[in-house]
């Protein structure tokens, strides 16, 4: 099966920080689980940047569900994303006095998803994290772990074939890290999303199927 994600060759520099990534090559498979590690400054957040279009790389390709993604403009690498991505932060930023329901209806409003048409798929969304029982529940009651769910099914309404993670458990304790490892495993098989998750953590790294080591901006080691 040929991989939703491949990128050849990818450097990118930065005029503050200099050359961050120096000829980086990654396949990602549909349906895989994915975790990049390194070291602090390695280039883990930047080659995560690269892959989700937030800015484009020096040299080297990307193609993403067999389109060229490497040279689009601001504008199409919007919609690219908007389409076709969903993205995780360490913070969950939670819209704060709104529910539960509403936090994740926020991506449906900004796609102009017609009124009827969204709660279904909110419903699914949260559903697929186990928080179906926190519909109506207020974002600022909720623990840690289940605001974190949240922002995962906010991610997920959209219904991307591409989720990128970037350190997911930063803010999390070790129960509800390995919950939230729990369910991404899940939404991989079952949906057959491809998630590609930056993390320092090597017991996070544990639960997913390959896993890239940079450093000095280079893969120096990969696991599947």
């Amino acid at each position: 099966m040929k991989p939703v994600v491949t990128a050849r060759y990818l450097c990118k520099s930065y005029a503050n920080q200099g050359k961050v990534l120096k000829g980086v090559d990654i396949d990602i498979r549909q349906g895989e689980f994915v975790a990049i590690m390194g070291p602090s400054g390695c280039g883990k957040s930047t080659l995560l940047h690269l892959l989700g279009l937030l800015h484009a790389p020096d040299e080297g390709s990307i193609e993403i569900l067999g389109q060229d993604v490497t040279h689009l403009r601001q504008d199409q690498a919007t919609l690219f994303r908007r389409n076709h991505m969903g993205f995780i932060l360490q913070s969950n930023n939670m819209f704060p006095h709104t529910t539960v329901y509403e936090n994740v209806e926020f991506p449906l409003i900004y796609r102009r998803v017609p009124r009827n048409l969204r709660a279904d798929r909110i419903h699914g969304a949260l559903d697929a994290v186990n928080l179906a029982g926190k519909v109506t529940a207020w974002s600022n009651n909720l623990s840690g772990g289940e605001q974190q769910r949240v922002a995962i099914a906010r991610a997920l309404v959209n219904e991307p074939q591409i989720l990128l993670a970037d350190e997911p458990t930063g803010a999390l304790d070790a129960n509800n890290s390995h919950s939230l490892m729990e369910v991404f495993q899940t939404i991989c098989k079952r949906d057959n999303v491809s998630i590609v998750m930056v993390t320092h953590d090597s017991a996070m790294a544990q639960y997913c199927d390959t896993v890239y080591t940079l450093s000095d901006g280079r893969v120096v080691h990969s696991i599947s």
